[in-house]
C-alpha cells in the first residue's frame, strides 16, 4: 500500500479498474499518511475524512459493479482551499475569512466528485492567493521538498506539497500569474495552467477575476491530461504517439532570460539541448512587446485584487500579512478609464506576441529564474521578499498576460523546471506536446 502513495494518478485509476485495488484501501491508506505525517498541518488546512471515506465507499461499489464514472474514479485527490467544499471550511489562508463555511461546492469539485474523484481536504496557501513564494504567516507555510530552509513556491503551496510529499495522487490550485506552476517547478511536479475560462472559477474565491484561472499540480503530463478531463467532465486529450520529431520550438529571450540563477540555466540549457535530441529544432525568438506588458501588469493585477477584496480588508486591515496588503492595496488609486486603457493596450500585445510566436509549435522558457528562495531570509528582510516575490511570478507570468495555455516540466534538476506556452484555447496540443517532452526528458535521465 505505501507503494500506491507514489503511484500516477493514472496508475492508481489503472489498479481500480483492474480490480488490483479497492479505493476504500486506497483511500484509507491516504488519510493514514496524512495522519501521521509531521508536516500534516503545513499542508493540510483541513482534511475531509468523513467525505472521503464515503466517496470511496461509492467509487467502490461502481467498480465492482463495472459501472466507473472515469478513468480516476476512485483516486485520491487534494483541493487548495479556496475551493468551497459544502460544509467545510473554506478560509483562502486569511484570517479574513476564518470560520467561513459555505453551503455548497465549487463548481470544479462539483463536476470532478461526478467523475469518481475522492475529495481528501483542503490544502494551505498563500494568503488570498497573492503571492509567488508560498510564505503564510497567518496560517501555515507548507514546505519543500527539495530544501526545508526554502519556501515551496505559491500561490497553490498546499497542493505542490501534498503531492510531492506523497500525501494526495494529485492536486488542484489556481493559477492567476503562475501559482500552480512555480510550486510545480520547486518541487518538481508537473504544472498546467489551463486556458482563461476553460475551466469554471464559480465557487472559488476570486483574487484576479481577469487572469485567475483553475488547474492541477500533478506527476505526470498523463495525469494532468486526466485531471483536465475530469475537471470539466469530458474526454481527456488523446496522448498516443506524441512525438518531438518535426517540432519547431521558439526558445523566449524576451524578459525570461533576465538574470536566472546559474543552476537554473544550467538546467534548462540541459533540457532544451534534450528537446532537441530528441527531434524538435528550437529557435531563438524575441517579443520586445513583453517589457511593456510587464509594465501594465502591476495596476491590471492590483485593481482587479483590490475590486474583489477591499471590502473584507478595509474593514480590518490589521488581520492581512503586510506584504500582501501592500499589495492589494496598491490597486486601490489605480482610475477606471487608466485600467481599461491598460486592457485595451494589452490586447493588442497580445496579437503583436501571437504574430511573432505563430510559426512555432510551441514556446519554452526557464521555470522560474530562481531556486526557492529561504524563508527565513524572506522573513527578516522585506525587501528581498518583494524582489524574490516578483522575481519568481515573472516566468509563468508571460502565460498569464498573453492569454495562453502553459505546463511546466521538471528537468530532473531539482527545483529547476521548464515552461511550454502554446496559444489559449490549445490545451490539448499542449498536452500531446508535454508528454513527449516527459518522456523525452525522462529517458535522458534513465
Amino acid at each position: 500500500m505505501q507503494d500506491w502513495l507514489w503511484a500516477s494518478a493514472a496508475d492508481l485509476g489503472r489498479g481500480i479498474a483492474r480490480g488490483e485495488i479497492d479505493p476504500i484501501d486506497l483511500c484509507e491508506a491516504y488519510l493514514a499518511a496524512i495522519d501521521r505525517h509531521e508536516m500534516r498541518d503545513r499542508i493540510y488546512a483541513r482534511v475531509t475524512h468523513d467525505r472521503a471515506r464515503a466517496e470511496a465507499r461509492a467509487a467502490s461499489a461502481r467498480a465492482k459493479a463495472g459501472q466507473r464514472l472515469s478513468p480516476l474514479d476512485g483516486v485520491p485527490i487534494s483541493w487548495k482551499d479556496l475551493f468551497d467544499t459544502a460544509g467545510v471550511g473554506t478560509e483562502a489562508g486569511t484570517k479574513l475569512m476564518a470560520g467561513r463555511v459555505p453551503d455548497r461546492d465549487a463548481e470544479v469539485l462539483r463536476v470532478a466528485t461526478g467523475m469518481g474523484l475522492v475529495c481528501l481536504g483542503k490544502t494551505h496557501l498563500t494568503e488570498i492567493a497573492f503571492s509567488g513564494l508560498g510564505y503564510n504567516p497567518s496560517t501555515a507555510t507548507p514546505p519543500c521538498v527539495n530544501d526545508a530552509a526554502a519556501v515551496p513556491g505559491g500561490s497553490s503551496s498546499g497542493a505542490a506539497a501534498s503531492v510531492a510529499f506523497g500525501l494526495a495522487a494529485a492536486a488542484v490550485g489556481s493559477d492567476t500569474g503562475g501559482s500552480v506552476r512555480i510550486p510545480s517547478v520547486w518541487n518538481d511536479l508537473v504544472g498546467l495552467k489551463t486556458t482563461f475560462g476553460r475551466l469554471s472559477v464559480e465557487g472559488s474565491v476570486a483574487l484576479c477575476s481577469q487572469f485567475d484561472t483553475v488547474g492541477p499540480l500533478c506527476r505526470t503530463v498523463e495525469d494532468a491530461a486526466l485531471m483536465l478531463a475530469a475537471l470539466e467532465g469530458g474526454a481527456a486529450a488523446d496522448l498516443g504517439g506524441a512525438s518531438l520529431k518535426g517540432m519547431r520550438f521558439g526558445a523566449l529571450q524576451s524578459v525570461v532570460l533576465d538574470d536566472v540563477d546559474a543552476a537554473v540555466m544550467a538546467g534548462y540549457l540541459a533540457a532544451v539541448a534534450t528537446l532537441e535530441a530528441a527531434g524538435a529544432e528550437v529557435v531563438a525568438v524575441s517579443v520586445p512587446e513583453l517589457d511593456r506588458a510587464f509594465e501594465m501588469s502591476l495596476p491590471l493585477y492590483t485593481a482587479d485584487a483590490y475590486a474583489n477584496w477591499r471590502d473584507l480588508v478595509e474593514a480590518d486591515p490589521d488581520k492581512m500579512y503586510h506584504q500582501i496588503l501592500s499589495r492589494v492595496r496598491g490597486g486601490k488609486d489605480v482610475l477606471a478609464h487608466e485600467y481599461l486603457s491598460l486592457w485595451d493596450e494589452l490586447r493588442d500585445i497580445r496579437a503583436v506576441y501571437g504574430a511573432a510566436t505563430a510559426g512555432f509549435d510551441a514556446i519554452v522558457c526557464p521555470g522560474a529564474p530562481e531556486l526557492p528562495p529561504n524563508l527565513q531570509r524572506l522573513i527578516d528582510d522585506a525587501e528581498y521578499y518583494r524582489v524574490q516575490n516578483l522575481k519568481a511570478l515573472r516566468n509563468t507570468r508571460v502565460a498569464n498576460l498573453m492569454g495562453l495555455a502553459s505546463l511546466a516540466l521538471p528537468t530532473g534538476v531539482p527545483s529547476v523546471g521548464i515552461l511550454i506556452n502554446v496559444a489559449g484555447g490549445d490545451d490539448a496540443r499542449l498536452l500531446r506536446i508535454g508528454a513527449a517532452a516527459q518522456a523525452a526528458l525522462n529517458a535522458d535521465r534513465a
